[in-house]
């Protein structure tokens, strides 16, 4: 009987050795973070200045917990970029549960918020506390993006612990055969260092939002 393991993965080695995953700096894997961003209209930018205002209001009275960092700025951000909107449903704490790589093991989990458009994972949110590091996430997101029921089609995870947010995109469907599934990461975001910042991470939402629901 396979073994279930409950325990988040917290090294990327690890994440990379249980999937087999190998990171990829090819320029043309992952544009969709840098190319054809769509322009955001003056309601959006309001609603994102707002989102900022509010998020570095309750900043500064101390550090805040995943849950927070989830309902102060991922939430309202993936309200903003059209995900919570047709044809796309957002699921909180979905459960998953995947088949290790040569493995009798299970991991099991909850993704902290979920984008779907029918049965295709379009993003995967793991939300960190503000104390600690964004890449804290990445082990994590990384086995959930695995667990995409389409693996033929590119995911996208959103990774943020508030202060900063970063884009990852994974794919499974690679050529030639026997390539191991391949990841990249966008740079950094810091919204709060500048609402530029928060403005082109939406951007980039949208576009990723429009090109998969096109």
């Amino acid at each position: 009987m396979p073994t279930a393991i409950t325990r988040p993965l917290t090294t990327l080695q690890e994440a990379e050795k249980r999937f087999g995953l190998a990171r990829t700096e090819a320029e043309n894997f992952f544009p969709e973070w840098q190319q054809g961003l769509p322009p955001l209209t003056e309601l959006d930018q309001i609603s994102l200045d707002e989102l900022r205002r509010r998020y570095l209001y309750q900043r500064s009275t101390g550090h805040l917990r995943e849950g927070m960092v989830t309902l102060l700025l991922a939430s309202p951000l993936l309200t903003v970029a059209g995900f919570y909107d047709p044809p796309f449903v957002v699921r909180s704490e979905e459960p998953v549960e995947l088949q290790l790589q040569d493995s009798q093991e299970t991991l099991q989990g909850r993704i902290d918020l979920l984008v779907l458009q029918e049965q295709f994972w379009v993003v995967v949110l793991e939300s960190k506390k503000t104390a600690l590091s964004v890449w804290a996430a990445l082990p994590q997101t990384l086995a959930y993006l695995m667990a995409n029921p389409q693996p033929k089609r590119p995911s996208f995870g959103v990774m943020t612990n508030g202060d900063e947010i970063v884009l990852v995109k994974l794919t499974q469907s690679n050529k030639p055969q026997n390539q191991a599934p391949q990841y990249n990461v966008s740079r950094v975001f810091s919204p709060i260092a500048s609402a530029k910042e928060l403005h082109l991470t939406c951007q980039i939402l949208k576009s990723l939002g429009t090109s998969v629901a096109a």
